[in-house]
């Protein structure tokens, strides 16, 4: 699975430690910025993961800002984007099964490195149910 991973300034820090983290376990994570805690806009980085994603260049992608919801909802303003901002278990699982979630997001401000991982595998290893939620994720792109 083509995974990529991109930050603002406040998630900078987070994004590097999961690369780091993949990394040991075979996994490649692309690296899409920022690449240092230098002042950034979200919807720049935003706007570098819709496009690995819409592309096919990544098949997911994890998104970080400070709080996780600035660079959600720039990215959730692209069509055939859905972008979940994961803060536990049962959501990560949820936005892979009911709502095909195609971008996980986190708070580098406010999300424990072993949280992010540990909802990110859940993310990244649920499949999509399909079913009546095929119907409402077209709907999304109306």
């Amino acid at each position: 699975m083509k995974i990529a991973i991109a930050a603002d300034h406040g998630g900078f820090e987070l994004k590097q430690k999961l690369i780091a983290h993949y990394a040991k376990q075979g996994i490649v994570l692309e690296d899409l910025g920022t690449y240092s805690e230098e002042s950034c806009d979200y919807p720049l980085i935003a706007r570098k993961m819709t496009q690995a994603v819409l592309s096919g260049a990544a098949e997911t992608g994890i998104l970080i800002c400070g709080t996780g919801i600035g660079i959600s909802i720039a990215a959730n303003r692209v069509k055939g984007i859905r972008a979940a901002l994961l803060y536990n278990a049962d959501v990560a699982r949820l936005a892979r099964e009911h709502n095909n979630a195609n971008i996980a997001v986190f708070g580098g401000r406010m999300q424990k490195f072993e949280d992010a991982v540990t909802y990110f595998d859940i993310f990244r290893q649920t499949a999509f149910a399909g079913g009546r939620h095929l119907r409402r994720i077209g709907e999304l792109d109306e």
